[in-house]
């Protein structure tokens, strides 16, 4: 089966993750906690040499003409390396999953039943465009007590090369086994083939990407898999929204980050707050260069105020990943809802209002791996929400839901502790 060169390196890769994987479930949190620091540490000192391999992925993504939002997903500057380093610091402080026993119970026979955390094993990981996933990813698993194969992008491949080996030999000198953090360098699709069928040796694939990369690899996977399907997410701006905070959400959701899975590309407006609200933030909107179609009354109302066009059917279905959004006008809150439930991903959806019955409705009613009320979707981030990092946004609802932190690459497994008990038919 594993004929090619490429298909080679992921065996091999795989055979000394699973070797590393069977130390690392045994180490001590202090062995773990102070390889993070030590990875932070060396993300920290050798900036300059990071940034070099970073411009030359930066030069070659203009080259090949990728989009505004895709370079700044790919771009690492000092801030993001010093994120980097801090989110690695943060998993340190956290406590540690791994080992601790829950739901002790005594049965009548005497037997001591519970359930103890334990490390999923080995995964792999494969993702697109951002570097810097490459340390939350390591990071996450070293605490975790998992060993990681990644793949990265051909978008991406100075960056994760070096990123990885400085991770991997700064946990080394710390006493994590060899292996515990590998990438898999070659950028060919047999890579990624070789990594989610090689199910005698990797324990679950995670999968963080395009639309396209995830379709693909969940058709010939035969590693469990976990998706990080793509971010249709809406805003709804209630009839009983403070207008002036539902123009800051609805702003920062698009305008922050617009090529991140979080980011918001559908925005839904009842129509009793449509003319106090949609001018004020269309203005900023445009201002930004934001890209605007809209519904035909959405378009009535905002022609005289910006350059707005028509949408079309497939527009309620875009994930832009850019400076673009839909804007929609609803008479009702259930016509909100029932255009999230028909459009939506399952990745994050958020409601604007002063109304709490309705906002606590709405969380029932929405089903998304996070749901928000007067908050930003840009929360929906494993740092944000305390996690420390995320190895991505599970839109499944097995075994994990939204971001995969700490306790979401592990699992569960009966301990029984007796006294010499026997069963009796």
């Amino acid at each position: 089966m594993y004929t090619s060169d490429v298909a080679c390196e992921v065996r091999k890769k795989a055979e000394m993750a699973k070797r590393a994987a069977r130390a690392l479930r045994n180490l001590s949190r202090d062995t773990k906690d102070a390889a993070l620091r030590a990875m932070a540490q060396a993300l920290e000192d050798n900036e300059n040499a990071i940034l070099e391999s970073n411009s030359i992925d930066m030069a070659n993504g203009e080259k090949k003409g990728l989009g505004d939002a895709l370079l700044d997903r790919l771009k690492l500057n000092h801030a993001r390396i010093m994120a980097m380093a801090e989110g690695l610091r943060e998993l340190a402080n956290l406590e540690d999953p791994v080992g601790t026993v829950s739901e002790l119970t005594r049965r009548p026979n005497g037997l001591l039943v519970g359930k103890m955390r334990v490390p999923l094993g080995v995964i792999g990981f494969v993702f697109e465009s951002r570097p810097n996933v490459t340390a939350d990813t390591s990071g996450l698993c070293i605490k975790s007590g998992n060993a990681i194969i990644m793949r990265g992008g051909s978008e991406a491949y100075n960056s994760n090369r070096i990123l990885t080996k400085l991770l991997a030999d700064a946990a080394v000198s710390c006493g994590i086994p060899q292996g515990a953090i590998q990438l898999v360098e070659s950028t060919d699709r047999e890579g990624v083939r070789a990594l989610a069928t090689s199910d005698d040796l990797i324990d679950l694939m995670i999968v963080r990407g395009g639309e396209q990369l995830v379709r693909a690899v969940s058709e010939y996977a035969t590693v469990p898999l976990i998706k990080h399907g793509k971010g249709l997410c809406h805003v709804y701006l209630d009839k009983d929204a403070d207008v002036a905070k539902a123009v800051e959400i609805a702003f920062n959701a698009k305008v922050d980050r617009p090529g991140v899975c979080n980011a918001m590309e559908t925005l839904l407006v009842h129509k009793d707050i449509a003319q106090a609200c949609l001018p004020q933030l269309v203005a900023r909107l445009c201002e930004s260069g934001v890209e605007l179609v809209g519904c035909p009354r959405t378009v009535d109302l905002l022609k005289d105020h910006c350059d707005i066009k028509l949408a079309n059917d497939s527009d309620w279905d875009a994930e832009y990943l850019a400076l673009k959004l839909s804007i929609k006008i609803v008479d009702s809150y259930e016509e909100a809802v029932d255009h999230i439930c028909s459009y939506g991903s399952g990745h994050t959806e958020a409601i604007v209002t002063e109304n709490h019955s309705l906002a606590m409705q709405f969380l029932d009613d929405v089903d998304a791996s996070v749901v928000l009320v007067n908050a930003s979707t840009r929360f929906n981030d494993g740092f944000q929400l305390g996690l420390g990092a995320e190895l991505g946004i599970s839109t499944q609802k097995l075994h994990a839901r939204g971001p995969m932190g700490l306790k979401e690459l592990t699992c569960e497994k009966f301990v029984v502790l007796g006294q010499g008990q026997v069963r009796e038919a």
